[in-house]
Formats: C-alpha cells, structure tokens, sequence
C-alpha cells in the first residue's frame, strides 16, 4: 500500500504530465495555423507521449491501492513569436518536470518507499532524454535563424519523429 503523501504527490504529478500534454497540443495548434506541419507533427507526438508518462503514474498508483484524483489543468498559453521561442519555452518546462520527477524521488528515499524509487528511475532517464531532444532543437533553431531554407529542412526532419 502507497503512503497518503505518496499518493497526494504522485496525483499532483500525474496533473503536471497532463498540462504537459495540453501545453504540447497547444503548441501543435501554434505549428498548424502557421503551416509548419513537421514541427505540428513532432509536438502532437510529444503530447501523446506526456499523455502516456500520465498514465504511467494513474496505473502505478492504482497498482499500489492508490486512489487516482484527477484535478483542474490549467489553460496553456495559445501563442508564441516564433519556433524558436516555442522550443525555448519546451526545454525550460522539461526542466520544470525534470525537478518535480526529482522532488517525488525524495519523496520516495524519505518514505523508504523502494517500489516508488524503482519506478521513478524511468522516469529520472525519461527526463534525461527530453532536455536533450529540446536543446538539440532550440540549438537547430538558433544555427537556422534566418534561414527560411534551412526552416523548411528541419519541418521535414521534425515530421519523421
């Protein structure tokens, strides 16, 4: 059985991936009404996958006898200046996680809760492997900026994801 705290934060996080999911989306829509329909296509994948990440914690929490309590999501913002600023905004909310993930890893070293920490090691990697995908992009983005050419390449390597 999973800890009261245990379960109040896992459902707080489980909140945090959904945002993450409609924040994502919302930055498709963004990609769409400007025609960039690979870097659409990139963001629609990653709000499946924060969707997923969502779903990963309800399961577990359910496999632990948790109760899942779903909350309000906020409204992501609708609108940014560029790509750039987008990717920006991506990596700085990646982080965001990166140190709620971190927090429940505490969480689960104070409480001696070993089948939290072992599930939360995915989940540390996981967040690993999304700063990187994001700095790689925004880095993309910076070295192109000015480039509608090179703009067009990357919508074209985004849309193989």
């Amino acid at each position: 059985m999973i800890s009261k705290e245990m379960e109040k934060a896992i459902n707080e996080q489980i909140r945090a991936e959904l945002y993450s999911s409609y924040l994502y989306l919302s930055m498709a829509a963004h990609f769409e009404a400007d025609n960039l329909r690979g870097f659409a296509h990139w963001m629609r994948r990653q709000a499946e996958e924060e969707r997923g990440h969502a779903m990963k914690f309800f399961d577990y929490l359910v496999e632990r006898g948790g109760r899942v309590e779903l909350m309000a999501i906020d409204a992501p913002r609708t609108s940014w200046s560029s790509p750039e600023e987008i990717f920006q905004e991506v990596l700085e909310h990646e982080r965001k996680v990166t140190s709620l993930i971190n927090g429940l890893y505490e969480k689960a070293l104070a409480e001696k809760d070993y089948p939290s920490q072992i599930m939360l090691q995915w989940f540390i990697s996981e967040q690993v492997e999304e700063e990187a995908s994001a700095e790689e992009i925004l880095h993309k983005l910076r070295v192109l900026s000015g480039s509608p050419q090179g703009m067009l390449i990357l919508d074209r390597e985004l849309a193989q994801r």
